[in-house]
């Protein structure tokens, strides 16, 4: 859905200016233990936009996990992909070509 403000904008949603600075999409599978039940591991799958390879926004939000969740973490699985990328088109002799 496009809010009231990406219309005054221009139409550009937030999510694609974000891909436009580099940001791509992010997804953790993260472990954690139950707080009731230690021996009880538990996933939780997060995905949001964020840059490699530091990933400042996913650290935010296990940094606020760590503080403010009773489950401690076990492990974090991250998967990256940019979803905007350079064209692969290249000009030969004044004609386009894919590959």
């Amino acid at each position: 859905m496009v809010s009231k403000h990406d219309m005054q904008s221009g139409g550009v949603s937030g999510d694609f200016r974000k891909q436009v600075l580099g940001y791509g999409l992010t997804t953790a599978e993260i472990l954690y233990r139950r707080p009731d039940r230690q021996w009880l591991l538990q996933s939780y799958v997060w995905q949001n936009y964020d840059m490699f390879p530091k990933f400042p926004v996913l650290c935010d939000f296990l940094a606020f996990w760590e503080k403010r969740l009773d489950g401690p973490l076990v492990s974090v699985t991250v998967a990256h992909s940019r979803l905007i990328k350079p064209a692969e088109l290249r000009a030969v002799d004044g004609v386009f070509r894919l590959h």
